[in-house]
Formats: structure tokens, C-alpha cells, sequence
């Protein structure tokens, strides 16, 4: 069943600005942008920006956080900790 674009252009603008915590409560970031497979009429991963840089080493302004990793959608969004793999990583 396809979704009617306008709809699907309202959901997509409600995310913006939201803010960005794992399943374990750190603050990942703030939704700046969206990137949309726009065949398949999904969203491919959020752009965040204000990121947490204890939680994210980088240089740049903002990350690409593939969609997949989020379990929710509501005041704010939540996705998958994958971080703390990272940070038990470099602790060895």
C-alpha cells in the first residue's frame, strides 16, 4: 500500500529539530536534516548535528544516523546505544 506523499512530507517534517537520546539516556544530538530513498519511500538515516562529543568523536558538524537504529518516535527520538561498543573498545 503506498503512502500519500503529503503525508508522508508531514511525518517527515515533524522530526526536524527533534532531539537525539539512546535507549540508555545519553544525548546524541538534535535532527537537522532527513535522507530519503525516495523509490522505496523510506527514511535512510537522520542528520544530526550538536552532537554529543563524548559519545561521538569527530570533527565534523553533524553524523548520519542510519534509521534503522531508531525504536522510537515521539517528544524526542531514542535509537539503539551502539556507542557504548565503541567506548568498551577503546577502553582495552
Amino acid at each position: 500500500m503506498s503512502v500519500p506523499s503529503r503525508l508522508m512530507i508531514g511525518e517527515i517534517s515533524s522530526l526536524f529539530g527533534m532531539k537525539v537520546y539512546t535507549d540508555e539516556g545519553r544525548y546524541v544530538g538534535k535532527v537537522d536534516d532527513v535522507v530519503i530513498d525516495v523509490e522505496r519511500r523510506q527514511i535512510k538515516s537522520l542528520a544530526v548535528s550538536e552532537v554529543n562529543k563524548a559519545l561521538i568523536n569527530t570533527r565534523y558538524r553533524g553524523v548520519l544516523i542510519p534509521y534503522r537504529l531508531v525504536k522510537s518516535v515521539g517528544d524526542i527520538i531514542i535509537i539503539k546505544d551502539v556507542f557504548k561498543r565503541r567506548a568498551e573498545k577503546e577502553k582495552e
